[in-house]
């Protein structure tokens, strides 16, 4: 009869803790079924907002990689270039918007030189690495660029280059 108490006291603590733990895990258990979902009534319903073009970096001239993306704050539109973007350094790098979606089949190796009329500069690049943001001036039709591009003026040479799609 004294074993009983003794395994009765640990059994209920481990039943005890164990739902414990499902109940505070976030994740729906077997048991626990999941709550119903109802759909929102069409004046509860939040309008669709079109995803925003981003792409990933392509090297050309130069490793270049990370992520880029189209963002929109205050009525102003950015380029972000993500914490894992990174290329080499060089002389006179700038960002640039270019007209083709497919900036590096365009152009011939190894440099990837642009022609005049095909981009547009936005700005000097910040830095080699890392996030960075860089503004889209207002004049700018976003509907005549398809690709974001790490360029060297001076030797026209197209470091990386990212595809902009939803």
């Amino acid at each position: 009869m004294m074993r009983f108490p003794r395994l009765l006291i640990p059994g209920l603590a481990a039943i005890a803790l164990v739902g414990c733990l499902g109940a505070t895990s976030g994740t729906p258990s077997a048991e626990s079924p999941a709550a119903p979902v109802s759909s929102p009534s069409p004046e509860q319903s939040a309008p669709q907002v079109a995803a925003a073009p981003s792409g990933s970096f392509m090297a050309g001239e130069h490793p270049t990689q990370g992520k880029v993306k189209l963002v929109v704050k205050n009525n102003q539109r950015f380029l972000e270039f993500d914490r894992t973007f990174k290329t080499d350094s060089g002389p006179d790098l700038v960002v640039a918007l270019h007209r083709s979606g497919n900036v590096l089949q365009t152009t011939k190796p190894p440099a990837y030189p642009l022609k005049e009329g095909d981009y547009v500069v936005l700005a000097p690049l910040q830095k080699t690495s890392g996030a960075q943001s860089y503004a889209i001036p207002s004049q700018v039709n976003l509907a005549n660029y398809k690709s974001v591009v790490v360029w060297c003026q001076k030797f026209n040479a197209t470091f990386g280059a990212a595809r902009l799609s939803n």
